[in-house]
């Protein structure tokens, strides 16, 4: 961690602003987006804002490049003032565990590069659109370590334990094509067209259920750790819970008056 720690320089590391419902997180850390200890404050500052009711969907970017991953200056830190490396993955690794959490839909916009750290920010996110000329990876091996922010634990997750390994063992970098065969993008479009596509994307999300996608997106979440028995458990307890919602009552209703629905997100 540096020491600046000045509420105004940490936040010109990492802005936020809202378009409507939408809220938009921009990792402004120039040229590649190393996520300093300063752009981690800066990132869970910004992320407790986000966690505003009004915001209904979350989009996580940055320009030009999404992020090249960790500040290796604090590696070569860590390892000549004796602390290790536990602070440097645990202050990014606890960041993510807070915009995974936050109930509402989370997309990851990914142009250039996302890399180590940086790949392990977009996979916190619920959803990620890639341009088509970006690439990702996990190359904390070329450097004789691992990704300690969560990379071992959600990339087998998401893509299988295989192609987790692949990536992990090698730390090659794979194209933005690969990555959606894989199963790490969930949509591939062109460079130009990113900001709109996704803007588009959480627009549709901000105006839907948002209620339903905040218990979907936990029930997931715990499912993932359970036993399948008591992971439909909490499926069905879900499912139940929505029934008293406001968002349940219209959606009902708009089926049957055969007009679009309304939500509130309540």
């Amino acid at each position: 961690m540096t020491g600046i720690r000045d509420p105004e320089a940490l936040m010109s590391l990492v802005h936020f602003e809202t378009h409507g419902a939408i809220g938009v997180i921009t990792l402004d850390h120039p040229p590649v987006n190393a996520l300093s200890g300063d752009l981690i404050a800066a990132l869970v500052d910004v992320v407790d804002r986000a966690a505003d009711p009004s915001t209904r969907a979350v989009v996580v970017t940055g320009a030009p490049r999404f992020s090249a991953g960790a500040d290796i200056t604090a590696f070569k830190s860590a390892m000549v003032d004796g602390s290790g490396g536990e602070r440097v993955g645990l202050d990014l690794g606890r960041a993510l565990l807070r915009l995974e959490a936050l109930p509402k839909p989370v997309i990851a916009a990914v142009r250039g590069f996302a890399l180590g750290g940086g790949l392990e920010l977009a996979m916190a996110c619920d959803l990620r659109v890639l341009a088509d000329d970006a690439k990702v990876g996990q190359p904390e091996i070329r450097l004789g370590v691992i990704p300690g922010a969560g990379g071992t634990q959600r990339l087998p997750r998401i893509i299988g334990v295989g192609r987790a390994r692949d990536l992990i063992y090698t730390g090659r970098m794979i194209g933005a094509t690969e990555a959606f065969a894989w199963g790490l993008a969930d949509r591939v479009v062109p460079a130009a067209d990113l900001d709109d596509a996704v803007m588009a994307l959480a627009g549709d999300l901000a105006a839907g259920a948002t209620a339903a996608i905040a218990m979907a997106k936990g029930v997931i979440r715990r499912g993932l750790d359970l036993p399948l028995d008591d992971a439909l458990d909490e499926e069905a307890t879900g499912f139940a819970e929505l029934f008293g919602t406001a968002d349940a009552a219209e959606g009902v209703a708009a089926f049957l008056e055969k007009r679009p629905p309304r939500f509130s997100g309540r």
